[in-house]
């Protein structure tokens, strides 16, 4: 029996056994079978899902908030042939093979080669912000709401011994001007 990610296709736990989508290289079409054992058909009152979960733990999810829910790309979604023009099935089941085999290659070499930079580049970059904001952004804004009120105060004696009698003494002057208008003949 094959094991889930092993061999040519990709194998999940759906039910009591391992269902297998094979690309089919040696097939024309992509086909899905149910591979069972012997020993996994017997007659026993164990369910066959529990001997299963012993061997194989489930894939977690590694995205379980849909971040990147739209990197999920198949073959399909980028490839479309109209229903006029067919290439020869092997070719379009050899070219949905190698795209899979390369997008799922390539992403691997490439998350092996930088993952750990990236990851140590990120992990830097939120501590060093994270410190940033705990022992010098929080400690600012604390010390300025403390000073808030004695900058209230020294701002409203300034405004009330320097720019309001300047602003009442215009107000008087002011109030007692009496403005007409008259049209001219």
């Amino acid at each position: 029996m094959r094991d889930p990610g092993t061999g040519s296709g990709q194998c999940q736990v759906t039910s009591p056994v391992y269902l297998c989508t094979d690309m089919g290289l040696e097939n024309e079409r992509s086909e899905t079978s149910v591979l069972m054992d012997q020993q996994e058909f017997s007659r026993t009152s164990v369910p066959i899902l529990a001997e299963k979960q012993k061997n194989c733990t489930a894939a977690t999810d590694r995205d379980p908030q849909e971040i990147n829910a739209h990197l999920k790309i198949s073959f399909e979604d980028i490839i479309g042939e109209p229903a006029a023009l067919h290439s020869f099935d092997s070719v379009w089941v050899s070219s949905s093979a190698l795209f899979e085999l390369l997008k799922y290659a390539s992403y691997r070499l490439i998350s092996a080669l930088l993952a750990v930079l990236l990851s140590f580049a990120a992990g830097s970059l939120f501590a060093l912000l994270r410190c940033l904001q705990i022992w010098i952004l929080i400690p600012l804004v604390q010390a300025w709401f403390m000073a808030l009120p004695t900058v209230q105060t020294v701002w409203s004696s300034l405004v009330d011994t320097f720019v309001a009698p300047v602003f009442t003494s215009m107000a008087r002057c002011l109030s007692t001007m009496d403005v007409k208008t008259a049209k001219p003949n």
